[in-house]
């Protein structure tokens, strides 16, 4: 089969179109013949073995070789003791663990597949289990009448949390780069800020619900954000920046009735698939930068690692 598949760490240039051997699913597994995969940040991330805790499947170089883990397709085989799913069968899955699903066929774990909904494209539903996972989550506590911010509101995560916590009734405030103003503002953003322009953190406006998918600044700089009260989540970073979230931050959280601390999100079909059904239902849109195929890849992968998509970049073998 056709995959792309990297050996060292680095940048886009590490990546390469090859054939290798297709796999084969063992017990629990089922072999999916994938028809689409979004890129997720994650993957940009283990790519260059940047932040740090990227390289925890292997340090000098990467354990797994393919890269892609929200992936879409039909079912192809199924190893032993699977009794969930059966050859043809329309699924998707987030598949962190084994990734795989830059290429022609993917492993993945029978527990990690959902069904794909007879109403969403495989393009579409490919968008939806790591992202909105994330957003379901983050923005679980929006409210009426609460104040909400999403740092890094344009890419794959940041557009369905602006729609999910403008579903709640929240006031939404996006913030990324200004070429992303516009269409933050059509996703239903109350305000927008450009943070090359502003800093949100030294505004005058304070934040009941604070979703940071870019964190960098000081834990310090998002306690004056909040107001009494309110709640701080981060999603990805430095390591440095989430280790002083879960020790400085959440001390001085604390100590002037703020929470600081870092979202641990959950993962599975549990997890993901109440936004399909939001998105079935016509109270969330899909949005889609761009469909790649496999030799579109590695420029893809950048598009997405720079902040330059507008939602979500997928690949079609």
């Amino acid at each position: 089969m056709k995959a792309v598949v990297y050996e060292q760490y680095g940048g886009p240039e590490r990546l390469r179109l090859a054939d290798v051997p297709t796999p084969r699913p063992a017990a629990g597994q089922v072999l999916v013949k994938v028809a689409a995969t979004s890129i997720n940040l994650s993957d940009w991330e283990s790519l260059r073995g940047s932040p740090f805790y990227s390289r925890l499947g292997g340090l000098r170089a990467p354990r797994r070789h393919v890269l892609g883990s929200d992936i879409a397709g039909t079912v192809e085989a199924v190893g032993a003791d699977v009794t969930g799913f059966a050859p043809g069968d329309e699924v998707y899955a987030d598949n962190l663990a084994l990734m795989g699903g830059f290429a022609q066929y993917a492993v993945v774990p029978e527990r990690e597949l959902a069904r794909k909904p007879a109403e969403l494209t495989f393009t579409q539903v490919s968008t939806i289990p790591q992202a909105g996972a994330i957003a379901l989550q983050g923005t679980s506590l929006a409210a009426p009448g609460r104040r909400v911010l999403v740092n890094g509101a344009g890419g794959g995560s940041g557009t369905f949390a602006i729609q999910l916590a403008k579903r709640l009734g929240a006031h939404v405030t996006a913030v990324d780069n200004e070429h992303k103003l516009d269409f933050m503002r059509s996703l239903g953003a109350d305000e927008v800020v450009d943070y090359r322009r502003e800093d949100f953190t030294r505004g005058r406006e304070r934040y009941d619900l604070i979703l940071d998918l870019v964190a960098h600044r000081s834990v310090f700089a998002y306690r004056r954000a909040l107001a009494p009260g309110g709640r701080y989540r981060c999603v990805g970073g430095t390591v440095r920046s989430l280790l002083r979230v879960l020790t400085v931050g959440a001390a001085a959280g604390v100590a002037t009735g703020r929470s600081l601390g870092v979202l641990v999100v959950k993962t599975g079909p549990a997890q993901f698939e109440p936004l399909a059904e939001r998105c079935v239902a016509g109270e969330v849109a899909v949005h889609v930068d761009r469909t790649v195929g496999l030799d579109g890849v590695a420029e893809a992968l950048a598009h997405v690692g720079e902040g330059r998509a507008l939602g979500k970049v997928v690949v079609t073998p």
